[in-house]
């Protein structure tokens, strides 16, 4: 089992689905909050199994055999009968559950971009395009099944957290990824261009939270200072990690502040 959700990029997938919680006790239930979190996790597992199937073949010819398809510890069927339960799970729990059919379709909207990410806007120039509707359509969603409008600072910060984050995300890999012929839209402007266009979503979004979490802009400003750091002393390490760390501080402030929920 944990080598299964190894292959699913656990951290990522555990960031997201507590971000989901977080934003969903802000307006739901406890049990229903735990129904979306389910959903999102889910939702992630299939993204996460659906990217090592796409990317099995490149992965063992870069020798990456931290990954459980490369090294042997799980094989491609196994991936594929655990999206084959994951996925529909998600679906049911998401249109069916908390969040309604509104709510859920844009969820699953979030979950559809991931999954286009990996099989085709991956090596696209509009590599960014998947991650910002994905970012947005999780922080919107649980708006929508709540029968409230999302404020557009919230899904506008959502997109540019996912921007930062696909940028953060590929540094790690550029030169791999152009040697075995990925290019999108980080891959073509270079790792420094990279980390200033991750840099700048981040300045942008504590800008925008600040803004309307005033009671939290210090712990907003701060956080955002201490991802863009480092993002630029530890890029390739650390840089995802921090943007996500970075997101988490931003769903605590705006759930925080009641007068931001309302």
């Amino acid at each position: 089992m944990m080598r299964l959700l190894k292959s699913a990029h656990l951290a990522p997938t555990l960031v997201v689905t507590l971000v989901g919680l977080l934003l969903s006790l802000a307006l739901f239930t406890f049990i229903d909050s735990l129904t979306i979190a389910a959903a999102v996790f889910s939702g992630q597992l299939s993204i996460g199994w659906s990217n090592d199937l796409v990317d099995a073949e490149s992965d063992r010819a870069q020798n990456r055999l931290e990954k459980p398809l490369v090294n042997g510890s799980i094989k491609q069927v196994d991936l594929q009968r655990a999206i084959t339960v994951a996925l529909p799970l998600c679906v049911l729990l998401s249109i069916f559950g908390p969040l309604h059919l509104a709510g859920g379709l844009t969820h699953l909207l979030g979950v559809g971009c991931g999954v286009a990410y990996n099989f085709y806007f991956k090596s696209r120039i509009t590599s960014p395009l998947p991650y910002a509707v994905a970012f947005a359509a999780l922080v919107s969603c649980v708006f929508i099944g709540a029968g409230q409008t999302p404020p557009w600072w919230v899904a506008t910060s959502g997109a540019l957290l996912g921007i930062a984050a696909h940028f953060a995300n590929v540094l790690k890999d550029m030169e791999k990824d152009r040697s075995i012929g990925v290019h999108g839209l980080p891959q073509r402007l270079g790792s420094l261009n990279s980390i200033r266009v991750a840099g700048g979503g981040l300045g942008l979004v504590a800008l925008l939270l600040s803004l309307y979490i005033g009671t939290y802009r210090l712990p907003l400003i701060v956080g955002a200072l201490l991802a863009c750091t480092v993002l630029i002393l530890a890029p390739k390490r650390a840089g995802f990690p921090a943007i996500m760390g970075l997101a988490l501080i931003d769903v605590m402030a705006f759930v925080a502040s009641q007068g931001a929920i309302k």
